[in-house]
């Protein structure tokens, strides 16, 4: 999924298993269905696309 108007802070993107899409400045951690930040950076909510069964591989570094 091409992924636009990421702020520049955004380091990595990933998607949950419900199909939301999040911008994370660190490197999230991966729990059961989805991800979650690290407790440092910011997240930001992007969009929404179906569910992926496949989630896990969704992770992504950006490259600004």
């Amino acid at each position: 999924m091409k992924i636009t108007n990421l702020p520049d802070w955004a380091r990595y993107i990933a998607q949950d298993a419900d199909g939301q899409w999040w911008a994370y400045e660190a490197e999230p951690n991966q729990s059961h269905n989805g991800w979650y930040e690290n407790e440092v950076g910011k997240i930001l909510k992007l969009e929404k696309a179906a569910a992926n069964t496949d989630w896990i591989q969704s992770l992504s570094k950006v490259n600004h």
